[in-house]
């Protein structure tokens, strides 16, 4: 499943040296202050239940509304000693504050809000920490696509590395001159240190046996660390037929019925659409088969343009044999879609879960337990990143901090570096401007 979203479009990115040396276009959705997180309001198109389009002046209005609910949250944080969700927190608020208390269409739109929210943590409002949700720094230059998405950043990293792929490890023995790891076929790899790279769902899950077992306190922080769940499902059409705005959505009366698009045509010039349900609803559709999360994502769309594709459209192109046989899902309109691709990072046994996040009554610290070397195994990833948890930028960074210890340590016993090749983002840096648009 690809990845193509890049959080803080500027110079100050630790991904900005690799970027702009391979001269990768970029392409802005946001800039530094969206009530969105990742996504202006200057380019959207919302929609109710009957595909009635949501006027923009109310959708602006209303997000001034979730900005001053947000703050008055801030009040809640300082006088309970104790966390909460930010759920619990909001509904203190109207409490407090039933003047922000919306009905109607605008409640909605609240909800909306509040659905992208939850997105940008892959989690729900009810686990999400009150003391933690606004902890991570986010960078400036707001956030953007990368339009070549981020094989050709791995391929450049990967140059020269001897990668085992198929290689699941299932053992990690750490000896005081040593570790030895076991992958499932029973080979095993001798190395004087390792980097322990993998995600948090699957160092949850204890796929992986450590001997001896780690610490109390690095347990405790995987444990105790939330992880968190966002899917794509991606819709490739034969042709464009919505607005040329950034993105699409659809209002409800609960955050769970609301739904996002991400229109990919702005940024690549191809017809697709990318739907992206996050907490309980990506649990419930990853429980589908992909052609049935496709054809719910469909349902998606097609409350937003209900008149979009018309049947004798359909029958026309069909007989032109300008649709694809895969398409035909469950016959009509749908079958205008192409091709379509799911994600199931909640039970990919290589994942088990999107990005992490601060759950209640847990401390943010918890990242920087997680980063901490244990004797010769050294913690990276973007769930041991402090300042930017759930981020590819944070997951790189804190990489190259993980072989640099690593690489510290073998200087330490053999008194050399030569077993080192720099990677590409290790190298002085050369001034590379990025290549940055916005249709």
């Amino acid at each position: 499943m690809p990845h193509f979203r890049l959080h803080g479009v500027s110079n100050q990115n630790p991904l900005a040296t690799v970027i702009g040396r391979l001269g990768l276009p970029l392409y802005r959705t946001s800039g530094d202050n969206s009530v969105l997180y990742d996504h202006d309001l200057e380019s959207y198109a919302l929609f109710d239940m009957d595909g009635n389009q949501v006027p923009q002046e109310l959708v602006s209005k209303v997000g001034v509304t979730f900005e001053s609910i947000l703050k008055e949250t801030e009040l809640v944080r300082q006088e309970s000693s104790e966390d909460m969700s930010i759920q619990r927190a909001i509904s203190i608020v109207f409490d407090r504050r039933p003047d922000l208390r919306l009905e109607g269409i605008e409640h909605k739109v609240l909800q909306w809000y509040l659905c992208r929210m939850e997105g940008w943590f892959a989690a729900d409002a009810d686990t999400i920490s009150l003391k933690g949700w606004d902890q991570e720094e986010l960078l400036p230059g707001g956030h953007g696509v990368m339009v070549r998405g981020y094989l050709p950043v791995i391929n450049t990293l990967a140059k020269g590395l001897d990668i085992r792929l198929g290689h699941r490890v299932t053992k990690v023995v750490r000896r005081y001159n040593g570790v030895k790891v076991t992958v499932e076929d029973g080979r095993t790899f001798i190395a004087d240190a390792a980097v322990i790279a993998v995600p948090l769902g699957v160092l949850k899950s204890n796929s992986i046996k450590f001997e001896p077992r780690l610490p109390e306190w690095k347990e405790e922080a995987i444990n105790d660390l939330g992880v968190g769940i966002e899917n794509k499902i991606i819709l490739h059409f034969e042709k464009v037929f919505w607005p040329n705005v950034e993105f699409l959505g659809v209002v409800a009366d609960t955050s769970y019925g609301c739904s996002y698009f991400l229109n990919l045509h702005k940024a690549t010039g191809h017809p697709v659409l990318v739907y992206m349900p996050a907490g309980q609803l990506a649990r419930d559709i990853e429980k589908m088969s992909d052609e049935a999360a496709a054809n719910f994502a469909f349902t998606q769309v097609k409350r937003i343009l209900p008149n979009a594709l018309e049947p004798e459209q359909w029958l026309q192109e069909r007989a032109l044999g300008t649709i694809s046989e895969r398409a035909v899902i469950s016959g009509g309109p749908i079958t205008a879609l192409s091709q379509y691709l799911v994600s199931h990072w909640g039970t990919d046994i290589n994942s088990l879960g999107s990005y992490s996040y601060d759950t209640v009554g847990k401390s943010h610290d918890l990242y920087e337990r997680l980063r901490i070397p244990v004797d010769n195994l050294f913690f990276a990833g973007e769930a041991t990143s402090i300042n930017y948890p759930g981020s590819v930028h944070g997951a790189y960074s804190t990489g190259l901090m993980a072989a640099e210890d690593c690489r510290m340590r073998v200087l330490e016993r053999y008194g050399e570096l030569d077993l080192f090749q720099p990677v590409m983002g290790e190298e002085l840096p050369v001034s590379a401007p990025l290549l940055i648009s916005r249709m």
